[in-house]
């Protein structure tokens, strides 16, 4: 189907276009014209840009007419239709051949090359070649001031001058006063199966009826006015056998269905629609009086400047049944807003839709950076996921941002539909473009926004997230791709040696700015955040009630240490502005239960700690959980959330919650728990079960069987069945998280500045080659030794480790360290040669 369109918005990628009867379309960057496709293919095989080719930006304004053609019309996955157009001539003119052209004839054609006289235009006709001298253009190209020459893939309105050799070669004008006054004649032996919409003609009135007009042209035609293309200065008054002046706007390629305009606008080729004020888009008319009501379109409004505006039947009331037709008789008065203008039609689109009239968005504009929006979800995708805000605007979550950890598996957690309270990171309305955030931490956050560089003056706190973590400190982004570094120097009141390892992509974060260039776009930040005085402090930081804040099983947090009890610690969560109080038991400090004990032992109440995990938020606290295990499990979204999702065969990860006679209970994130019978527990034979496990003790499990009825999972903990197979791998990666761990303590121990005893035990490290002399030997063969490395601990080589070496008490030895026990102060040493040569 041809149509006359005009350019709504533009963009790098495709123009929208208005048509008529408040439809819009838009035509791909890859439809302008094949000269300009070509360009495009050139740029992308070279990955170089190409200095002649024009953005569409550069070549197209708003409120252009242009000939389209529809390429496709379907629903899109919210129910809104989808037209595709092309501008191309060869698509829009196919139905011309060179033996039809005639002089007087206005065309569609593009740039396709320019010369040193003039340019080559492109037609879309096979066989000829279209002319357009430089003296036929100056008056066009001054009048649209977009450079001194004409770009190749710019679409124009030609009129045909000059017809040779039987078509094969034609030259043409672009002057506004020559397409301005062009119009259709029978000499120019206009056809049905290559009729354009944009001709202008003149044409005779047949028939008035309520819905339009029926008219007569170029003697053998017949068309249809409707009723929102009528003249609106006469509004219904044609009579038959009146001569008017009407512009083609439609054809139809089956039924050959013609539709024409008799707006003045359209009656002169080349000109341009009239536009809405900005102003008025989103406006709400109080009082607007109903001119005409169609029963199977809408209704025609007069607006309280005077303006005609068009509801279609849907925004006339809420729904069907609730329709009454009596309300719009002609002189009706009703409450509307414009929802969108109509450049094809001159017309307001409006909604009498209560829900429409009271929504707080309509349009991109509505939206600002910072507002806190609901939406559905619509689509996930690689990227991100898409959120429908309302209809017609939509905004993505960027994969981080799609909660307080980066998901592995977000389809797990989100469906197509889900209700989501998001946060706007990002709006351009002219692009359209809406960038959002799901981050619980944001969405809630009370502090100032930082959305220009302009506004981060020095002492500014704010939230935002850590892009990037590298040796030289943190990269903080905020919203409007605001960013800002913190030094390796400010990450901390104590010095952080490795960032990355601390900080991590994803993390919600609180800073100070530091100092900030706007010009250079430059903004130096601060994790140091200054105290307040104390009794400001104690005002300002009373606890919440916990109902107020929710956390997500699996977000992440950091934590300040409030106090400390015999089985855990009491944590304020930093996120929040130290307002909610958590609760981390003890045996959820790390994997490894006697490091758990340790950490316990080595933290004073004031110390931030990074990276804990929410486990649980029912009851009366917060609980979380610094286990490596469960938060790489929840990351890679390697758990169940209900016992529907179990299947036979799976291995979770998980730790013990109770230690029966009978077995270990095992629970896991999201508070499915399951039993591990005494015969599969471990691969030994078990006599007690408390010499096996331990509660907290972090373990893998597998799934045996379920019992949907009793909601009861039976586990294997054997080792044989429990490893995904690479052992060697396995063993090492819970190696180097226990050693990770222990430099963790020691760091922490140095710090403090510890009495010398602590001290000595943070130099000591497996593998550390000590000088000791032997204090005396056992019965069973063991010795203890000391040194001046290692005053006050005891150190003891088992009788193994004395290797074949007969020692005596006094003898000075070397000995290599194999482990620490910090909490009872005992070193185990090696003498045994073959360690000591390593």
């Amino acid at each position: 189907m041809l149509l006359l369109g005009c350019i709504k918005e533009v963009s790098d990628y495709e123009l929208v276009i208005s048509l008529p009867n408040g439809l819009s379309g838009y035509v791909p960057v890859t439809q302008i014209s094949e000269a300009y496709s070509k360009m495009l293919s050139k740029e992308v095989a070279e990955g170089e840009l190409l200095e002649d080719l024009n953005s569409l930006p550069d070549m197209y304004s708003p409120g252009t007419l242009v000939r389209c053609i529809v390429t496709s019309a379907e629903k899109s996955a919210d129910g809104r239709r989808s037209i595709k157009l092309s501008i191309d001539p060869k698509k829009v003119n196919k139905g011309l051949n060179a033996s039809a052209l005639a002089s007087g004839m206005l065309l569609s054609g593009f740039v396709s090359s320019v010369e040193d006289h003039g340019y080559l235009i492109d037609i879309g006709v096979n066989g000829t070649h279209a002319f357009l001298p430089r003296q036929k253009a100056q008056n066009y190209i001054k009048a649209v001031k977009r450079g001194p020459d004409l770009k190749i893939g710019q679409n124009l309105n030609c009129v045909i001058v000059e017809v040779k050799n039987e078509g094969r070669v034609v030259r043409l004008s672009v002057d506004r006063s020559e397409v301005a006054s062009s119009i259709a004649t029978e000499q120019q032996n206009w056809t049905l199966s290559n009729l354009l919409p944009g001709l202008v003609v003149k044409a005779r009135v047949q028939k008035v009826a309520p819905f339009g007009i029926k008219l007569s042209f170029l003697s053998s035609f017949a068309g249809i006015v409707d009723f929102m293309h009528v003249d609106p200065e006469k509004a219904m008054n044609y009579s038959p056998d009146q001569v008017v002046k009407a512009c083609i706007l439609s054809v139809h390629p089956n039924s050959k269905m013609v539709r024409l305009t008799l707006r003045q606008a359209f009656l002169h080729p080349g000109g341009s629609p009239n536009q809405l004020s900005s102003d008025r888009m989103g406006a709400v008319v109080e009082e607007s009086t109903v001119k005409a009501f169609y029963k199977q379109f809408g209704a025609i409004f007069e607006l309280d400047d005077g303006a005609l505006a068009f509801a279609r039947l849907k925004h006339l009331s809420k729904t069907r049944k609730s329709f009454k037709p009596g309300a719009f008789k002609a002189g009706c008065k009703h409450k509307c807003r414009i929802i969108d203008y109509s450049l094809m039609d001159e017309m307001c689109i409006v909604s009498l839709k209560y829900q429409v009239i009271e929504a707080r968005i309509l349009q991109y504009q509505d939206i600002h950076t910072g507002d806190v929006v609901q939406g559905k979800v619509f689509a996930l995708k690689p990227i991100g996921m898409q959120v429908k805000v309302t209809d017609g605007i939509k905004g993505l979550v960027p994969s981080m941002h799609l909660a307080g950890v980066i998901l592995k598996q977000p389809e797990k957690k989100y469906s197509v539909g889900d209700e989501v309270k998001c946060r706007v990171l990002e709006c351009n309305p002219a692009g359209k473009r809406l960038i959002l955030t799901l981050k619980k931490s944001l969405v809630q956050s009370k502090l100032p926004l930082l959305c220009n560089y302009e506004d981060a003056k020095p002492g500014l706190i704010t939230h935002g997230v850590v892009v990037c973590a590298r040796e030289f400190g943190c990269i903080v982004k905020f919203y409007n791709d605001v960013k800002g570094l913190v030094p390796k120097n400010e990450l901390n009141i104590e010095p952080v040696s490795c960032p990355d390892k601390v900080f991590h992509e994803g993390q919600v974060v609180k800073v100070m700015v530091l100092k900030c260039e706007p010009e250079q776009e430059r903004l130096l930040l601060s994790f140091r955040l200054s105290s307040k005085p104390a009794l400001e402090d104690k005002k300002e930081c009373t606890p919440k009630k916990k109902q107020e804040v929710k956390y997500e099983i699996g977000e992440m947090v950091d934590v300040k240490v409030l106090k400390k009890k015999d089985n855990g610690l009491e944590v304020s969560i930093l996120e929040d502005e130290g307002n909610v109080i958590a609760w981390i038991p003890t045996v959820h400090l790390s994997d490894f239960v006697t490091t758990c004990k340790l950490l316990w032992h080595c933290l004073q109440e004031g110390d931030v700690l990074p990276r804990f995990v929410c486990l649980s938020d029912k009851g009366e606290r917060i609980i979380l959980s610094r286990k490596a295990a469960v938060i790489s499990a929840l990351q890679e979204e390697q758990v169940v959330r209900s016992f529907s999702e179990i299947q036979p065969g799976m291995l979770l990860t998980g730790y013990v919650r109770n230690v029966m006679p009978f077995g270990v209970f095992v629970e896991f994130p999201f508070g499915v728990t399951g039993l591990a019978p005494k015969v599969s527990m471990s691969d030994k034979f078990v006599t007690d079960t408390k010499d096996h496990f331990v509660v907290g003790q972090t373990v893998i499990a597998k799934v045996i069987s379920m019992d949907e009825e009793k909601q009861r999972v039976l586990l294997s903990l054997k080792v044989s069945e429990c490893s995904s197979g690479d052992f060697a791998a396995e063993s090492f990666a819970l190696l180097n998280q226990y050693f990770k761990e222990m430099k963790e303590i020691r760091n922490l121990l140095k710090r403090r500045g510890e009495p010398s005893m602590a001290r000595g035990l943070c130099e000591l490290v497996p593998g550390k080659e000590l000088q000791l002399v032997v204090q005396n030997v056992k019965e069973d063969g063991s010795a203890q030794f000391s040194g001046s490395c290692v005053t006050g601990l005891t150190v003891t080589a088992t009788r193994y480790h004395l290797g074949d070496k007969n020692i005596v008490p006094g003898e000075k030895t070397k000995a290599l360290v194999l482990h620490v026990d910090a909490l009872t102060s005992r070193v185990y040493v090696s003498l045994r040669e073959e360690l000591l040569k390593q």
